[in-house]
Protein backbone atom coordinates (compact mmCIF):
# COMPACT_ATOMS: atom_id res chain seq x y z
CA UNK A 1 0.00 0.00 0.00
CA UNK A 2 1.43 3.15 -1.29
CA UNK A 3 1.06 6.29 1.14
CA UNK A 4 1.21 10.04 0.71
CA UNK A 5 4.31 11.76 2.84
CA UNK A 6 5.29 15.13 3.30
CA UNK A 7 8.75 15.83 1.24
CA UNK A 8 11.35 17.12 4.20
CA UNK A 9 11.91 20.39 5.08
CA UNK A 10 13.99 22.98 4.00
CA UNK A 11 15.18 23.30 7.60
CA UNK A 12 15.93 19.89 8.09
CA UNK A 13 18.08 19.52 4.74
CA UNK A 14 19.70 22.45 5.01
CA UNK A 15 21.07 21.48 8.89
CA UNK A 16 20.98 17.25 9.17
CA UNK A 17 20.66 16.30 5.76
CA UNK A 18 22.38 17.06 2.38
CA UNK A 19 20.40 18.56 -0.51
CA UNK A 20 22.30 16.62 -2.49
CA UNK A 21 20.04 13.51 -1.99
CA UNK A 22 17.54 15.74 -4.17
CA UNK A 23 19.32 13.82 -7.03
CA UNK A 24 19.34 10.48 -6.06
CA UNK A 25 17.01 7.75 -6.28
CA UNK A 26 15.53 7.11 -2.91
CA UNK A 27 15.37 4.17 -1.37
CA UNK A 28 14.61 4.23 2.19
CA UNK A 29 13.08 6.97 4.75
CA UNK A 30 12.27 8.13 8.15
CA UNK A 31 10.08 10.54 8.95
CA UNK A 32 9.88 11.22 12.66
CA UNK A 33 10.07 8.06 13.44
CA UNK A 34 10.88 6.68 16.91
CA UNK A 35 11.54 4.02 19.14
CA UNK A 36 10.66 3.12 22.76
CA UNK A 37 11.21 -0.04 24.72
CA UNK A 38 8.75 -0.03 27.29
CA UNK A 39 8.73 3.76 29.27
CA UNK A 40 12.77 4.23 27.95
CA UNK A 41 13.04 6.12 24.44
CA UNK A 42 15.70 4.89 22.37
CA UNK A 43 15.55 6.96 19.00
CA UNK A 44 14.42 10.49 19.13
CA UNK A 45 12.35 11.70 15.82
CA UNK A 46 14.64 10.45 12.90
CA UNK A 47 14.35 11.99 9.73
CA UNK A 48 16.34 11.00 6.92
CA UNK A 49 16.88 9.53 3.71
CA UNK A 50 18.73 6.38 2.19
CA UNK A 51 19.31 7.04 -1.46
CA UNK A 52 19.54 3.53 -3.60
CA UNK A 53 22.28 1.86 -4.38
CA UNK A 54 24.80 3.75 -2.07
CA UNK A 55 26.64 2.62 0.85
CA UNK A 56 25.42 4.71 3.71
CA UNK A 57 27.29 4.23 6.98
CA UNK A 58 25.64 5.21 10.27
CA UNK A 59 28.51 6.13 12.92
CA UNK A 60 28.36 6.91 16.87
CA UNK A 61 28.81 6.29 20.22
CA UNK A 62 27.99 2.52 21.26
CA UNK A 63 24.82 3.24 22.48
CA UNK A 64 23.69 5.78 20.48
CA UNK A 65 21.05 4.17 18.31
CA UNK A 66 22.98 2.83 15.01
CA UNK A 67 21.73 -0.74 15.32
CA UNK A 68 18.54 -0.56 16.80
CA UNK A 69 17.43 2.22 13.90
CA UNK A 70 19.31 -0.26 11.32
CA UNK A 71 17.28 -3.62 12.97
CA UNK A 72 13.83 -1.47 12.52
CA UNK A 73 14.43 -1.59 8.77
CA UNK A 74 13.52 -4.60 8.16
CA UNK A 75 11.78 -5.14 11.51
CA UNK A 76 14.21 -7.03 13.95
CA UNK A 77 12.86 -5.35 16.22
CA UNK A 78 9.52 -6.83 15.98
CA UNK A 79 11.31 -9.95 18.35
CA UNK A 80 11.73 -7.54 21.49
CA UNK A 81 9.12 -7.04 24.05
CA UNK A 82 7.85 -3.85 24.89
CA UNK A 83 8.80 -2.25 21.79
CA UNK A 84 6.85 0.93 20.66
CA UNK A 85 7.01 2.96 17.70
CA UNK A 86 5.95 6.31 16.08
CA UNK A 87 6.60 8.27 13.05
CA UNK A 88 7.04 6.44 10.19
CA UNK A 89 9.58 4.00 7.80
CA UNK A 90 9.23 3.76 4.68
CA UNK A 91 10.87 1.13 1.94
CA UNK A 92 9.82 2.95 -1.79
CA UNK A 93 7.25 4.55 -0.57
CA UNK A 94 5.60 2.06 1.22
CA UNK A 95 5.00 1.86 5.34
CA UNK A 96 7.07 -1.21 6.56
CA UNK A 97 5.32 -1.15 9.83
CA UNK A 98 1.99 -1.37 8.35
CA UNK A 99 -0.66 -3.87 9.12
CA UNK A 100 -0.65 -5.33 5.59
CA UNK A 101 2.88 -5.72 5.26
CA UNK A 102 3.85 -9.39 5.58
CA UNK A 103 7.27 -9.48 7.58
CA UNK A 104 8.86 -12.64 5.90
CA UNK A 105 8.39 -10.55 2.34
CA UNK A 106 10.04 -7.71 3.79
CA UNK A 107 12.70 -9.39 5.59
CA UNK A 108 13.75 -10.81 2.01
CA UNK A 109 13.95 -7.37 0.50
CA UNK A 110 16.03 -6.29 3.07
CA UNK A 111 18.32 -8.71 4.29
CA UNK A 112 20.87 -8.27 7.36
CA UNK A 113 23.94 -9.48 8.49
CA UNK A 114 24.90 -9.15 12.29
CA UNK A 115 28.48 -8.72 13.57
CA UNK A 116 29.40 -12.41 14.48
CA UNK A 117 29.46 -14.61 11.48
CA UNK A 118 26.58 -17.14 11.90
CA UNK A 119 25.95 -19.34 9.30
CA UNK A 120 24.13 -22.62 9.66
CA UNK A 121 25.33 -26.02 10.84
CA UNK A 122 24.88 -26.95 7.10
CA UNK A 123 27.33 -27.59 4.19
CA UNK A 124 28.51 -24.24 2.47
CA UNK A 125 26.00 -25.04 -0.32
CA UNK A 126 23.19 -25.39 1.95
CA UNK A 127 23.55 -22.81 3.52
CA UNK A 128 23.16 -20.36 0.33
CA UNK A 129 20.41 -22.61 -1.09
CA UNK A 130 18.36 -22.56 2.35
CA UNK A 131 16.96 -19.20 1.79
CA UNK A 132 16.13 -20.08 -1.92
CA UNK A 133 14.21 -23.44 -1.18
CA UNK A 134 12.42 -21.53 1.16
CA UNK A 135 11.13 -19.38 -1.73
CA UNK A 136 9.82 -22.15 -2.82
CA UNK A 137 12.38 -22.89 -5.76
CA UNK A 138 13.18 -26.60 -6.33
CA UNK A 139 14.88 -26.37 -9.63
CA UNK A 140 18.40 -28.22 -9.12
CA UNK A 141 20.38 -26.68 -11.98
CA UNK A 142 18.40 -23.18 -10.69
CA UNK A 143 20.00 -23.67 -6.97
CA UNK A 144 22.97 -24.61 -8.24
CA UNK A 145 23.52 -21.53 -10.21
CA UNK A 146 22.04 -19.30 -7.89
CA UNK A 147 24.59 -20.59 -5.11
CA UNK A 148 27.25 -20.22 -7.61
CA UNK A 149 26.44 -16.97 -8.53
CA UNK A 150 26.00 -15.71 -4.92
CA UNK A 151 29.66 -17.18 -4.06
CA UNK A 152 31.13 -15.38 -6.94
CA UNK A 153 29.65 -11.99 -6.01
CA UNK A 154 30.47 -12.68 -2.41
CA UNK A 155 34.32 -12.92 -3.64
CA UNK A 156 33.83 -16.67 -2.01
CA UNK A 157 33.85 -18.97 -5.39
CA UNK A 158 37.54 -19.05 -5.68
CA UNK A 159 38.38 -20.12 -2.43
CA UNK A 160 35.01 -22.78 -1.61
CA UNK A 161 34.07 -23.67 -4.77
CA UNK A 162 35.73 -27.24 -4.41
CA UNK A 163 34.52 -27.33 -1.51
CA UNK A 164 30.65 -27.10 -0.89
CA UNK A 165 30.01 -30.19 0.37
CA UNK A 166 32.03 -29.00 3.71
CA UNK A 167 30.57 -27.98 6.78
CA UNK A 168 30.30 -24.07 6.81
CA UNK A 169 31.94 -24.27 10.22
CA UNK A 170 35.46 -25.25 8.60
CA UNK A 171 35.40 -22.12 6.82
CA UNK A 172 37.79 -19.13 8.87
CA UNK A 173 35.91 -16.38 10.65
CA UNK A 174 35.83 -14.38 7.36
CA UNK A 175 34.85 -16.87 5.24
CA UNK A 176 32.09 -17.32 7.06
CA UNK A 177 31.19 -13.87 7.33
CA UNK A 178 31.42 -13.64 3.40
CA UNK A 179 29.05 -17.08 3.37
CA UNK A 180 26.85 -15.07 5.57
CA UNK A 181 26.75 -12.19 2.93
CA UNK A 182 26.68 -14.92 -0.04
CA UNK A 183 23.41 -15.97 1.63
CA UNK A 184 21.92 -12.50 1.95
CA UNK A 185 21.95 -11.63 -1.26
CA UNK A 186 21.05 -15.40 -2.88
CA UNK A 187 17.69 -14.17 -2.87
CA UNK A 188 18.43 -10.92 -4.56
CA UNK A 189 16.86 -8.61 -2.29
CA UNK A 190 17.06 -4.70 -3.20
CA UNK A 191 18.58 -3.61 0.51
CA UNK A 192 21.50 -5.18 2.48
CA UNK A 193 22.07 -4.16 6.17
CA UNK A 194 25.30 -4.63 7.54
CA UNK A 195 25.54 -4.78 11.64
CA UNK A 196 29.42 -4.56 12.45
CA UNK A 197 30.30 -6.95 9.96
CA UNK A 198 34.03 -6.71 10.12
CA UNK A 199 33.89 -5.73 14.01
CA UNK A 200 35.44 -9.62 14.71
CA UNK A 201 37.67 -9.93 11.86
CA UNK A 202 41.46 -9.75 11.23
CA UNK A 203 42.29 -6.77 9.18
CA UNK A 204 42.79 -9.15 5.80
CA UNK A 205 39.46 -10.41 6.35
CA UNK A 206 38.10 -6.88 7.21
CA UNK A 207 39.68 -5.89 3.70
CA UNK A 208 38.25 -8.04 1.36
CA UNK A 209 34.90 -7.79 3.24
CA UNK A 210 35.14 -3.96 2.79
CA UNK A 211 35.99 -4.52 -1.14
CA UNK A 212 32.82 -7.02 -1.34
CA UNK A 213 30.69 -3.97 0.18
CA UNK A 214 32.18 -1.91 -2.58
CA UNK A 215 31.42 -4.11 -5.46
CA UNK A 216 27.69 -5.02 -4.33
CA UNK A 217 26.43 -1.53 -4.18
CA UNK A 218 26.35 -1.36 -7.82
CA UNK A 219 23.34 -3.99 -7.14
CA UNK A 220 22.42 -3.00 -3.69
CA UNK A 221 21.29 -0.33 -1.45
CA UNK A 222 23.73 -0.84 1.82
CA UNK A 223 23.24 0.07 5.14
CA UNK A 224 26.34 -0.55 7.59
CA UNK A 225 26.45 0.35 11.35
CA UNK A 226 30.45 0.70 12.54
CA UNK A 227 32.54 2.07 14.91
CA UNK A 228 35.39 2.05 12.88
CA UNK A 229 35.41 5.89 11.16
CA UNK A 230 38.06 5.04 8.91
CA UNK A 231 35.89 2.35 7.71
CA UNK A 232 33.18 4.65 6.84
CA UNK A 233 34.85 6.96 5.25
CA UNK A 234 36.25 4.06 2.90
CA UNK A 235 33.43 2.41 2.23
CA UNK A 236 30.77 4.74 2.04
CA UNK A 237 28.83 7.55 -0.24
CA UNK A 238 27.02 8.91 2.83
CA UNK A 239 27.28 9.06 6.38
CA UNK A 240 24.94 9.52 9.47
CA UNK A 241 26.03 10.55 12.85
CA UNK A 242 23.93 9.67 15.95
CA UNK A 243 24.29 10.59 19.34
CA UNK A 244 22.06 9.21 21.91
CA UNK A 245 19.14 8.65 19.96
CA UNK A 246 19.24 11.48 17.79
CA UNK A 247 20.10 11.68 14.19
CA UNK A 248 22.97 14.47 14.66
CA UNK A 249 23.90 14.73 11.10
CA UNK A 250 24.11 13.24 7.65
CA UNK A 251 25.86 14.20 4.52
CA UNK A 252 28.15 13.15 1.87
CA UNK A 253 30.95 11.28 3.65
CA UNK A 254 33.94 13.31 2.19
CA UNK A 255 32.07 16.51 3.71
CA UNK A 256 30.97 15.07 6.81
CA UNK A 257 34.35 14.15 7.75
CA UNK A 258 35.90 17.26 6.45
CA UNK A 259 33.53 20.01 6.92
CA UNK A 260 30.93 18.67 9.57
CA UNK A 261 28.08 21.25 10.20
CA UNK A 262 27.75 20.25 13.55
CA UNK A 263 30.07 21.01 16.68
CA UNK A 264 28.97 17.31 17.90
CA UNK A 265 29.68 15.49 14.94
CA UNK A 266 33.45 17.65 15.21
CA UNK A 267 34.08 16.76 18.76
CA UNK A 268 33.34 12.94 17.52
CA UNK A 269 35.04 12.45 14.54
CA UNK A 270 38.20 14.45 15.61
CA UNK A 271 37.99 11.89 18.94
CA UNK A 272 36.93 14.52 21.63
CA UNK A 273 34.17 11.81 22.92
CA UNK A 274 32.99 9.08 21.95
Amino acid sequence: MSIDTPALSEELLSGKESKILDQEDICMECHDFSLYYSEKQALFKINMRVPSKRVTAFIGPSGCGKSTLLRCMNRMNDLVDGVRLEGKLLLRGEDVYDRSVNVTDLRRRVGMVFQKPNPFPKSIFENVAYGLRLQGISNKREIEDRVEWSLKRSALWDEVGSRLQENAFSLSGGQQQRLVIARAIAIQPEVLLLDEPASALDPISTLKIEELIFELKSQYTVAIVTHNMQQAARVSDYTAFMYLGELIEFDATDRLFTNPKEKKTEDYITGRYG
